[in-house]
C-alpha cells in the first residue's frame, strides 16, 4: 500500500458536467457542454469532444487511420498538432485533441493547464502546526511549525514552507518551469548543493497559484522522494510514487 489514496480510473467514458472551450491563434476553436472524460491511462483523463462542437476549418482529415486506445480512428491535423476521431464504437463522433495542438483550454471561464483535472481527485491546501523538517546529506534545508500541506489524490503530502523557514544557503535557482492543472504555473525551481554534490530541481514555489491553492503562494516545497523528512521529530520514509 502507498499510504495515501489511489486515483479512481473508470473503465467507461464519464460525462463532463462543465463547459469546455479551447483557443488557437486567439480564436475559440471548440465550445461544448457535451464533452466526456476518457481515461486512456491513469491517473488523469482526457477530453473527448463532439466533432459538431469544433469550429469549421479546425480539423483537416489527413486520410490516415491509426489504432489508438479505443480502436481505429481517423487522424486529423488540428491547430499546431493532431487530433483523431472515432467513427464507430462508444466514442463515435467524438474527437480527441493532442493537448498541445491548441493554445489554451478552459473549464467554464477558468484556464486548465497540462491536462484535464480528474473529477475523482482532490487537492486540498491545509495549514498545519506540526513541526516539519527537511534535510539532505545532513544539511538542514527547512524547519517550520507553520507549513501548508497539500493533499493530492495519488500523491504523498507536499509540505510548503514559508520562505523565512527555508535556508537558502544550499539552494541554487534553476531555470526549470512546470505547470499543474490544479496549482497553475511554477514561479521558481531550486537545485540543492551539498558537500556531496548537486541535486537538480528538488524545490519549487508558486507565487500565483490557482484560487483553491492560494495558501501555498510564495511558499516552497521539496520532493519528499528525494530529501529526508521528519514530522514532529519522527523521520518519514521516502515515498515511492509512479508519478509526481
Amino acid at each position: 500500500m502507498s499510504g495515501y489514496p489511489e486515483p479512481i480510473v473508470p473503465a467507461d467514458p464519464v460525462p463532463v458536467p462543465r463547459r469546455i472551450r479551447a483557443l488557437h491563434d486567439g480564436k475559440v476553436v471548440l465550445d461544448t457542454e457535451d464533452a466526456v472524460y476518457v481515461w486512456e491511462f491513469p491517473p488523469y483523463p482526457q477530453y473527448y469532444v463532439p466533432a459538431a462542437d469544433v469550429a469549421d476549418g479546425v480539423l483537416t482529415d489527413t486520410g490516415e487511420t491509426r489504432t489508438f486506445h479505443h480502436g481505429e480512428a481517423r487522424v486529423m491535423s488540428a491547430g499546431s498538432g493532431t487530433a483523431w476521431q472515432y467513427d464507430e464504437g462508444p466514442l463515435a463522433g467524438l474527437v480527441r485533441f493532442e493537448w498541445e495542438a491548441l493554445d489554451s483550454w478552459f473549464e467554464e471561464d477558468e484556464e486548465v493547464f497540462v491536462h484535464p483535472r480528474n473529477p475523482y481527485a482532490r487537492v486540498d491546501a491545509i495549514k498545519s502546526s506540526r513541526r516539519v523538517q527537511v534535510s539532505l546529506d545532513g544539511v538542514q534545508l527547512a524547519d517550520s511549525t507553520s507549513t501548508v500541506i497539500v493533499y493530492e489524490t495519488g500523491l504523498p503530502p507536499r509540505y510548503y514552507f514559508p520562505r523565512t523557514a527555508v535556508s537558502f544557503t544550499h539552494l541554487e535557482p534553476s531555470d526549470t518551469q512546470t505547470s499543474c492543472p490544479y496549482k497553475g504555473h511554477t514561479s521558481q525551481y531550486w537545485s540543492i548543493r551539498t558537500d556531496k554534490g548537486r541535486y537538480d530541481d528538488l524545490a519549487w514555489s508558486y507565487n500565483f497559484p490557482t484560487a483553491p491553492l492560494l495558501p501555498v503562494a510564495n511558499h516552497i516545497a521539496f520532493f519528499n522522494e528525494k530529501v529526508d523528512l521528519a514530522i514532529d521529530g519522527v523521520p518519514v520514509d521516502r515515498p515511492v510514487t509512479p508519478f509526481s
